[in-house]
């Protein structure tokens, strides 16, 4: 089968091209939101596929895997076919609702061609999808395999845009964990981190590390931690507890779903997961004991085979 798909979010794009099909990436000479082409910092399979614009008007194409809702647009500019009446196709929701929540109407809730595809079964629980058809496909990611070894005595974290998203990455919260734990800031823009935050010199940021080497540098930490507000649910965590690392997040989203306790502590109470904090730090044993937990529960609930198999599950279906 040949899919259409815009890379748009890094992480779970390389997910989605290790399925079993040929993935046309939309490549423009700029790179920019519209044709950044395949990954550079992320390890892709060679069956997806660069393709310009001009060369998609006259691609056979299979399905389209919508994710902005501009990309309607340009499925018709650039294929030549609405997408749900000439060509299959499925839109991908990644984001939690914003505005009115919980009565965000999601942009494709007045039609009934196009399924939304849900990353988390929150999101379609929060998003008033109308009369779309709704479906939940978790996330899965490629096993980058036990790394841990915990011994840098901080916590990590990963955060993309942390001054852009201040409140909803829980970019505020930085300055009250870091009092009982240094912290290293992962992710892109995070060198924009104002100087009030990082002149207590317990917080440092590494920047736009490739993805190899980001994985190995998570896992040289003692614990993952994981600020994020209003987020679906972040890959970096998934991939922290593959790498087995013990986790210490806010109880918000999806995250009450996918970290058991024995995995790490979430709270809504950041006395609480302060006081978690110092005591992974605290306790090598103890971090790596959780740590163990965490990955042998991602492993289970999201492996990458589950998720190509759901995937291409759907993808068929659409396709009758």
């Amino acid at each position: 089968m040949r899919v259409l798909h815009w890379h748009v979010h890094g992480s779970w794009s390389t997910a989605f091209v290790h399925g079993a099909h040929s993935y046309l990436v939309p490549v423009t000479p700029d790179r920019g939101a519209d044709g950044l082409g395949r990954a550079r910092t992320f390890d892709w399979p060679a069956n997806a596929v660069e393709i310009t614009p001009q060369a998609l008007a006259g691609a056979d194409v299979d399905v389209v895997v919508l994710q902005r809702p501009h990309e309607l647009e340009l499925t018709q500019q650039w294929l030549g076919r609405r997408p749900g009446r000439d060509v299959p196709a499925v839109y991908v929701e990644h984001n939690t609702p914003r505005g009115d929540v919980p009565n965000t109407r999601h942009p494709m809730a007045d039609q009934s061609n196009i399924p939304v595809v849900h990353v988390t079964p929150f999101n379609e629980l929060f998003w008033d999808c109308g009369r779309a058809p709704t479906v939940v496909i978790e996330h899965g990611i490629p096993d980058p395999g036990y790394r841990y070894t915990g011994e840098i005595p901080h916590a990590a974290v990963v955060i993309n845009e942390p001054v852009r998203r201040w409140r909803v990455t829980g970019t505020d919260l930085l300055p009250r964990f870091a009092v009982q734990s240094p912290l290293d800031v992962f992710g892109m823009a995070v060198a924009r981190l104002p100087d009030l935050l990082l002149a207590s010199g317990r917080i440092t940021t590494f920047e736009d590390l490739p993805q190899v080497r980001m994985h190995t540098e998570l896992a040289r930490r003692r614990v993952y931690l994981h600020p994020i507000r209003w987020t679906s649910l972040g890959l970096s965590l998934l991939e922290a507890m593959h790498l087995g690392m013990p986790v210490v997040a806010l109880a918000t989203t999806e995250v009450v779903e996918a970290v058991p306790p024995d995995a790490g502590v979430i709270s809504t109470r950041i006395d609480l997961l302060t006081d978690a904090l110092r005591a992974f730090l605290a306790d090598p044993d103890l971090a790596r004991h959780r740590g163990m937990a965490a990955r042998t529960v991602a492993r289970r609930r999201y492996s990458l085979d589950r998720f190509c198999t759901d995937w291409d599950q759907l993808l068929k279906e659409v396709s009758r």
